[in-house]
């Protein structure tokens, strides 16, 4: 039989994205501190060789990734090939979601339709017919937080707000 870790490690791998532990424990079919003594053990190891992949917790769960030191990496293999429209389109379906496409639409012109379509089949938004109307529903999906890292932007972005005209004359 396989070591705990190492059938976590599969089960990560499997995935291809974050897990809780709950689902963890659920597709481990173990308990809950042996499935955190099977993750430390796990993440030293990857800790510990040289290897492009990492085992790391997230806010949205365990994953196994490649190494931030890889990314420029997958830039040159996978390049993404996203024009200033598309990816604004991207943007607003990531913060308004779900969205319907009539919405977007209204929001981003007609040239969202063609948008919509080059990112389904980049796979970074998925629809759905709307039960009781004749619209889709848009959501982004994993391949969106796990290519644009956006469960990591809080920590590496600093936002400062310009400050208003009437602040800058109070601190002069």
């Amino acid at each position: 039989m396989h070591r705990l870790a190492t059938k976590i490690e599969a089960i990560l791998y499997l995935k291809g994205q974050p897990l809780s532990l709950a689902e963890i424990l659920e597709y481990a079919g173990c308990e809950k501190d042996d499935a955190e003594d099977a993750l430390i053990e796990l993440m030293n190891d990857y800790a510990h060789r040289d290897s492009a992949l990492e085992v790391v917790e997230t806010p949205a769960g365990y994953c196994l990734q490649l190494r931030d030191s890889f990314q420029e990496l997958v830039q040159t293999i996978i390049p993404l090939d996203l024009g200033l429209g598309a990816l604004r389109t991207l943007a607003v379906i990531a913060l308004k979601a779900p969205i319907t496409q009539t919405e977007l639409v209204e929001l981003r012109g007609s040239g969202a339709y063609q948008h919509v379509q080059e990112l389904l089949e980049l796979g970074f938004v998925r629809r759905r017919r709307q039960t009781d109307g004749r619209s889709y529903w848009l959501q982004i999906t994993d391949k969106f937080h796990q290519y644009f890292q956006v469960d990591q932007l809080p920590q590496q972005l600093e936002l400062k707000f310009p400050l208003s005209e009437e602040e800058n004359l109070e601190e002069e």
